[in-house]
């Protein structure tokens, strides 16, 4: 588990209900569709304080894209791997809550409206999600071994782009773990669970999810092994205290 120590929160002038929000997209070679993300995020009445752009060495166009947006601050990935740099992202946000997004994905309009009006309502949830509806790029054939059912329907989403959490809850549970390469969101979410935070699950669909020939996820190899080693970890600690491998 990785300890992630966190910015000062930013001081601001706003009435002290309106909640200060970070956004982290980390990302490498999106150009395509970073674009299409970052309009997505503007979207909600309320906006954020940042827009940290994660970006893991790019020799594409994204870098200058992204620069175009406002609120965006560029920050070139120091280490190596998805975990780490949501880890460096997390280090770095000012906001007392963080949310999350891919360059290839959308947010649905009043994302951020909804998820900070249900955790400023309910302050016992540490964390919001929402129903997530995958579509198919335009162009693109689904990927091998893609699960075609989840182009049909909405389903809940515990993924990171469904994501807003309070800050603290990154101290209390720690950041996202760099042995997996691909399902660090998987290990992160069940460690909150056996950690005893519940989220609040909203019903609306609140992230379109865009399925192409270059999801990292999708066509990862190794993606089954790591989530069945996340959840190896998650019965462990719920019998030790302690995962096997920490």
């Amino acid at each position: 588990m990785s300890s992630v120590p966190l910015a000062e929160p930013a001081s601001v002038s706003e009435s002290e209900s309106t909640p200060v929000v970070s956004v982290i997209l980390i990302v490498r070679n999106g150009a395509d569709f970073i674009a299409d993300a970052l309009r997505s995020i503007y979207l909600s009445d309320l906006q954020p304080l940042e827009i940290l752009v994660i970006d893991g060495g790019s020799d594409d166009a994204t870098v200058s894209i992204a620069q175009q947006f406002p609120k965006v601050r560029i920050c070139p990935q120091i280490s190596h791997g998805i975990p780490n740099a949501y880890n460096e992202g997390i280090a770095q946000a000012q906001g007392d809550f963080i949310a999350f997004i891919s360059h290839d994905d959308e947010w649905m309009p009043h994302k951020l409206d909804r998820q900070l009006a249900g955790l400023q309502a309910h302050p016992q949830f540490a964390y919001s999600l929402g129903q997530v509806e995958h579509f198919l790029h335009s162009g693109s054939a689904v990927p091998e071994g893609f699960r075609q059912e989840l182009l049909v329907a909405a389903r809940p989403g515990w993924i990171m782009e469904a994501l807003v959490a309070r800050r603290e809850l990154f101290v209390s549970v720690g950041g996202f773990d760099a042995s997996f390469a691909v399902g660090e969101d998987s290990d992160w979410f069940a460690r909150t669970l056996d950690a005893g935070f519940t989220p609040m699950m909203l019903p609306e669909v609140l992230v379109r999810k865009r399925v192409h020939d270059r999801n990292s996820s999708l066509l990862n190899p190794d993606i089954n092994h790591l989530l069945l080693r996340a959840l190896r970890r998650s019965i462990q600690r719920k019998r030790t205290g302690k995962a096997i491998d920490e």
